[in-house]
């Protein structure tokens, strides 16, 4: 090999070289796929199934990319409202439930909270704090909103109209679980 064609060779290689420790060799992004790739929605879900369940408990969880808020049954989970809406009202009297954060979700279980005698199968310590949400990142409250025919709603406070997804788990033992996911972001 001649010293000049090595010499162009050499000068192409470095060429080479830096071009790509530059990015200019690259290939392009590819497609942004949704956040966390989430494809949920922020329209109201809803099954009109009632439940021979009873509501037992409510809690709540921190995941990456979305908050969850949980209702435990003690039977086979059915039916279920979850919507947003201007404000939350309460079971039966309609009276409005304050709750904080720039959106609200009304989410009513087609489950009661109180067995055949009218005793509570969940009553909750403070009605305004089901679950403390403080450092989470979309929720701001859960609060109670009754229990009343055979329906047990609860209000949910959000940081904003964020996507979400709603369905339920069979367990733990011949229990169920209702559990309503809301995106951390669109």
């Amino acid at each position: 090999m001649t010293k000049s064609r090595a010499n162009r060779l050499t000068v192409w290689l470095v060429a080479l070289l830096t071009a790509a420790g530059l990015g200019l060799l690259a290939p392009g992004p590819a497609a942004a796929s949704p956040y966390c790739g989430l494809v949920w929605g922020s329209l109201a879900k809803a099954d009109a199934a009632m439940s021979q369940a009873k509501v037992v408990n409510i809690r709540t969880g921190q995941h990456y990319c979305f908050d969850r808020l949980v209702i435990d049954l003690n039977g086979r989970a059915a039916g279920y409202s979850v919507r947003y809406v201007p404000q939350v009202v309460q079971d039966g009297s309609g009276l409005p439930v304050p709750l904080r954060g720039q959106a609200f979700i009304q989410l009513t279980v087609n489950a009661p909270a109180y067995d055949a005698a009218g005793k509570s199968t969940y009553n909750p310590a403070n009605k305004a704090e089901l679950s403390n949400v403080s450092r989470y990142q979309t929720f701001r409250q859960v609060a109670w909103a009754g229990s009343f025919e055979g329906y047990t709603s609860l209000g949910l406070g959000v940081r904003a109209r964020l996507p979400f997804r709603v369905f339920t788990l069979a367990g733990p033992g011949s229990g169920s679980r209702l559990v309503i996911d809301v995106a951390h972001f669109w």
